[in-house]
């Protein structure tokens, strides 16, 4: 039986911190397409408060959400189990991107884990709507690993690559819409190691 939730409470919390992916649903104000994103990593999403969820947006071939929360905020992010225990959340809301020269990046990045080389911005999310339903026809499936692919991807660009996405792919969504800003910040590379002393 479906259940509305007034917060994120800490048995909502536990459940959230046990999947290993979601998925991001939005779409614009009018006509266009409507996007659904699924998002792996773990160390990515964090609940800020008991109605404030945020999560690490890393690079990718597009920046759909991006866009569609720049045109309208609408947003919907969906945590499915696959375990042996069926359940759905939902979690709708008003979302905002945060850039990493914004005021409050930095204090939010350490809310999450590990170091993802490709960040693009932080998605913050105030949830005006949090409910479940059962999941029933969800395969039970077991988690193998999570793929490394694409922080190993990203760990080898350039920050020029980066500047070209910003420039290009992220530019707009797939109808047009804008997404990352030509001055959108591009990921900092670390400064190559010293050669060790012969």
């Amino acid at each position: 039986m479906a259940k509305v939730f007034e917060r994120i409470d800490d048995k909502l919390r536990e459940f959230i911190s046990e999947q290993a992916m979601f998925f991001v649903g939005t779409a614009p104000s009018t006509g266009g397409h409507v996007n659904v994103s699924p998002k792996g990593y773990r160390d990515t999403f964090a609940v800020v408060d008991d109605t404030t969820v945020a999560y690490l947006d890393l690079y990718g071939s597009g920046a759909e959400t991006i866009a569609h929360l720049r045109d309208n905020g609408r947003i919907t992010i969906m945590f499915c189990s696959f375990d042996r225990k069926p359940r759905i959340l939902r979690l709708h809301g008003s979302g905002r991107i945060v850039r990493p020269d914004d005021n409050g990046f930095a204090s939010l990045r350490e809310t999450f884990g590990d170091d993802h080389p490709g960040t693009r911005a932080i998605v913050v999310v105030e949830v005006e709507r949090i409910s479940d339903s059962c999941g029933w026809s969800v395969p039970s499936m077991e988690l193998v690993e999570e793929r490394s692919t694409l922080d190993d991807v990203h760990r080898t660009r350039k920050e020029s690559d980066y500047a070209r996405m910003v420039a290009g792919s992220n530019a707009e969504s797939i109808d047009g819409l804008p997404a990352l800003e030509p001055d959108h910040p591009v990921p900092s590379l670390p400064a190559p190691e010293p050669s060790p002393a012969r």
